[in-house]
């Protein structure tokens, strides 16, 4: 044992004899290359919202009658898009790649995905930007690794912090962005891949800079809430009481997808007839309940400054669910995030009515919390996300409320290849 001491004793002395390299600064070469993605990544995050507000706003001529065959001939043009280039996959496809196809994103697939996700998010589908932007900006960071001969667990922290730069532009929270590129990977094996927390923020931090000057979106709260005032430690209670409303509407979502996933999969039919039909569906939920049409971005200040009686909020509430269940299942491309918090909202607001003396702000962000939580099981990321884009500045109601989300999600995850374990 002293041998053994004396010898480990020795060896240090001699790293200690060794001179010294001095380096003044913790990063490394690499850091300009996270920092070269983050602008990259910025540069495309504009260039779609860009494009997608051009067509968005085309598309909202249509309104009335006429959004039924606008949202149908949108989902036929996307359908045949995805049929002639390429299914560009979901968001189940981007994390089994970064888990088991050695963190690589094929960037084969961005044409497919960029054309056919305007089309349904600029014509008033249920889902948002925020999977496309992903898929792009993390197939951008592997194209970025291999070119410069990068390999094993850098590569794939590339892919992550390419991912989290997308995420970043659109939501404006550089952090929160950097952790759901973690924590949407896997609820058990996020720590595995700790090392990309660095590259992440480094690329978040510099997309959102790139994307705010010009943008200018996601500066400051996107959501107009009333500020929120600590009341007390019932604060605590409300939140996790809340959020147990938004957990149960996270397992309807969840079975009202996995329905409408049963029906279309009895059928074997071509996707640009899935997308058709969803597209026929879509736009008469759209007819009847304007403010479930589109993915909630805008809607939300929309929902909340109205004073809606509460028959059109459980409508709303209803078929806003099915609405993104639907945009899921029949082939529509985009990320269910954003939708979920305006699901969030909604529900908030009908509690609000059967419990006023409440705080409105707590009610709708626990819900908000809630629902996201136990879909996509990123209780971290969610609370500052949050945080972020509603200016609720004592975030940890949030924290109790996500936990919430996270501790009673349904035992097979939404996103099923969280689910597999890392192959040998």
């Amino acid at each position: 044992m002293k041998l053994k001491r004396k010898k480990q004793l020795v060896t240090t002395l001699n790293i200690l004899d060794k001179p010294i390299r001095f380096n003044p600064f913790v990063f490394s070469r690499t850091f300009f290359l996270w920092a070269l993605l983050g602008i990259v990544g910025g540069l495309i995050a504009s260039t779609y919202w860009i494009i997608l507000e051009f067509l968005t706003h085309k598309i909202a001529f249509f309104d009335g009658w006429q959004v039924i065959p606008a949202m149908t001939i949108s989902g036929l043009l996307a359908g045949l898009i995805i049929y002639w280039i390429g299914d560009p996959g979901e968001i189940h496809l981007i994390v089994n790649n970064i888990r088991f196809n050695k963190g690589k994103l094929d960037p084969k697939n961005n044409p497919s995905m960029v054309l056919s996700s305007l089309l349904c998010v600029a014509s008033g589908g249920s889902l948002g930007p925020e999977a496309p932007l992903v898929q792009v900006t993390g197939s951008t960071g592997t194209w970025l690794g291999k070119l410069c001969r990068l390999k094993g667990e850098e590569l794939r922290s590339l892919s992550i912090a390419g991912m989290a730069s997308g995420f970043t532009a659109l939501f404006g929270a550089p952090l929160g962005g950097s952790l759901f590129s973690l924590e949407i990977l896997h609820h058990k094996h996020a720590v595995e891949y700790y090392k990309a927390i660095i590259p992440a923020l480094v690329a978040s931090s510099f997309s959102y800079v790139v994307f705010a000057v010009i943008i200018e979106l996601g500066l400051g709260a996107t959501w107009s809430l009333t500020a929120y005032e600590y009341e007390g430690v019932f604060d605590f209670a409300y939140a996790v009481l809340f959020a147990l409303a938004g957990t149960f509407m996270g397992w309807v979502f969840i079975y009202c997808t996995k329905f409408f996933k049963t029906v279309f999969e009895k059928f074997t039919i071509p996707i640009y007839i899935k997308t058709t039909v969803g597209g026929i569906i879509l736009g008469v939920i759209a007819y009847y309940l304007p403010l479930t049409r589109y993915f909630g971005h805008h809607e939300i200040n929309e929902l909340i400054g109205q004073s809606l009686p509460l028959t059109t909020l459980f409508a709303i509430l209803v078929f806003k669910i099915i609405a993104i269940a639907v945009t899921v299942t029949s082939g529509w491309r985009g990320g269910f995030i954003i939708p979920l918090f305006f699901v969030g909202t909604t529900l908030g607001l009908i509690i609000h009515h059967f419990f006023p003396s409440t705080n409105l702000t707590l009610t709708i962000v626990s819900c908000m919390a809630g629902i996201n939580a136990c879909v996509t099981r990123t209780p971290m990321s969610t609370t500052i996300l949050l945080a972020t884009l509603t200016g609720f500045s004592y975030f940890i109601p949030i924290l109790f409320a996500s936990l919430t989300g996270y501790f009673l999600a349904p035992r097979i995850p939404f996103i099923q290849s969280q689910l597999k374990e890392q192959k040998a």
